[in-house]
This record gives C-alpha cells, structure tokens and sequence, in this order.
C-alpha cells in the first residue's frame, strides 16, 4: 500500500444555519491506486462528520463539503506533511499612534 494525504474540507452549521466557517483537515490515508485512495479519503471523511450540542445548548453540525486534494507522500524520517507560507500585510501607521 501507498501512503497519501487527503486535504478534506467541512462545512460548519449552527442549529442549521450557515456559519461561514469552515475546517481543513490533512489525512493519512492509505491505499493501493488513485480509485482506492479517493474512496478511502470519502470514508473517513464522512465518518468523521459531526454533530454536537455546545455549551449554549445550540447544534452545531460539521458537514463534509468536499475531499478536495489528495497527493502521494514519501513515509520517512523527516518527510514533508504539510507547509504553509503566510504573507503578513503591513499597516502603515496605526491611526492612534500621531
């Protein structure tokens, strides 16, 4: 078997209602070919949905919206997961500093 990671995206809803949040999450997958790799992803993509009451006492569901990426990865010592370059726009001057 080939080890993957698949990039699975949820919708968050409140008591039914869209939030406009949403979560992304990699997973370790593991299968023997592209078509397994997808199904499998899809599985615990929609095991992993849920829904919960939280302390206000509303309902709040994680929706799957889409299995959106899957790539091959290379299991060893030291092997890239995951890397993300964040780019911080600069403010000039804050209006209170004068």
């Amino acid at each position: 078997m080939k080890a993957f990671t698949a990039q699975i995206i949820y919708k968050i809803e409140c008591e039914g209602q869209p939030t406009d949040q949403y979560e992304e999450e990699w997973r370790l997958i593991f299968a023997n070919d592209d078509e397994q790799v997808l199904t499998e992803a899809r599985k615990v993509a929609n095991d992993q949905e849920t829904t919960i009451i939280d302390r206000h006492g509303r309902t709040i569901c994680w929706k799957l919206l889409a299995v959106k990426d899957i790539q091959p990865v290379e299991i060893e010592n030291g092997a890239l997961l995951f890397s993300y370059v964040k780019e911080i726009e600069p403010i000039a001057s804050p209006v209170w500093m004068k």
